[in-house]
Order: C-alpha cells, then structure tokens, then sequence
C-alpha cells in the first residue's frame, strides 16, 4: 500500500481556517466599529436637534414673556385710565350738586333760623346756625328729611345759652347730600 502523507494538506487547511476565521473576526470588528461610529453620529444628531429644540423653544418662551409683561403693562394703564374716567364722570356729574345743595340750603331754612357755617365732606354736611326756638330747628330737620337733595338730618349739638345777647339758640346738625337722579333717597 502507498503510503501518503496528509499532513501538509491538513496544516494548509488550517491555516486557510485560521485566515478565514481572522478575516472573519476582522470584518466583525471593522462592521462592529462601523456600526457604533454610526450609531454615535445618530445619537449625536439626536441630541444636536433636541438642542436646536430646545434653543427654540427658550427663544419662544423669552418672546411670550414678554408680551405677557406688555399686556400686563397694558392692563395697568388700562385701569389706571379706567379710574381717571370715573374720577371725571363722577366729577361731572356731582358739579350741578353744589348748585343744587346751596338751593337747597336757601329753601330748607325756616323763619326764625340762620346759617353761620356749612362743611362739607364727602356726602356728609355739617351746619352750624342760630334759631329763635327748638321748634325752628326742629322745622328745619324736617324740611331737610322733605329735600330731594338733602337727606338724613342728625342733630348733634343745641345750645340754648345766648352768648350774643340776641335771643337765639346755637344748634349743629349733620345731614347727606342726596342725588334724585342716582336713586339714593332712601
């Protein structure tokens, strides 16, 4: 029988095996490494648009603050020229009610009575005067309790000591000035 000998046939396909099987390894981590290079600039896109985003957003956020504060401001003055028209109208409408409460005045006042001083705060009169007798103030609170621009009489003081020598008794009174026109006439 012949002898033949397999070895170099075997040790020349093992070392095709061992190139193939390094090649092979070599591919993987050159498609590995591709792949993780790839995967990389993907995330790094990723996070590059999510950034650009963001930036966009901050940007819109920036932009709607600031109309918000301009509404804000707008509002303010809004409010502000609210209350001023207010001040005007009410303004407006009392100043006839100085001509009306001085009219007033002339026509409640009794016989036998007299006006020394008149204060006005606000709604509320203060008057001070002289009457012949407690009736006469009296009449006089009633006319006022009658007066379509006077109403609420309240005496506070009457004296009946005649410090003048005239006879007359000093009284105080508090009344409010009214609006018919308002409604206020309770």
């Amino acid at each position: 029988m012949a002898r033949i000998n397999l070895l170099p046939w075997r040790e020349t396909l093992r070392k095709q095996r061992q190139r193939e099987f390094g090649v092979a390894v070599g591919g993987m981590m050159v498609i590995t490494a591709l792949l993780l290079v790839v995967g990389h600039m993907h995330i790094a896109g990723m996070i590059t648009h999510q950034n650009n985003r963001n930036n966009f957003i901050k940007k819109e956020i920036a932009a709607v603050e600031g109309k918000i504060k301009e509404i804000k401001d707008l509002e303010s003055t809004k409010s502000k020229l609210l209350a001023r028209m207010e001040v005007i109208q009410e303004l407006q409408s009392s100043r006839p009610g100085v001509v009306h409460l001085f009219d007033e005045l002339v026509k409640t006042v009794p016989e036998g009575a007299l006006l020394t001083k008149v204060e006005q705060s606000g709604k509320l009169i203060r008057i001070d005067g002289r009457a012949q007798s407690n009736a006469r103030v009296s009449a006089y609170m009633r006319k006022i309790e009658a007066s379509e621009w006077l109403g609420k009489p309240r005496l506070l003081v009457i004296e009946t000591k005649d410090k003048t020598g005239t006879g007359l008794n000093n009284f105080r009174l508090s009344a409010q000035q009214e609006n018919p026109s308002e409604g206020n006439n309770q």
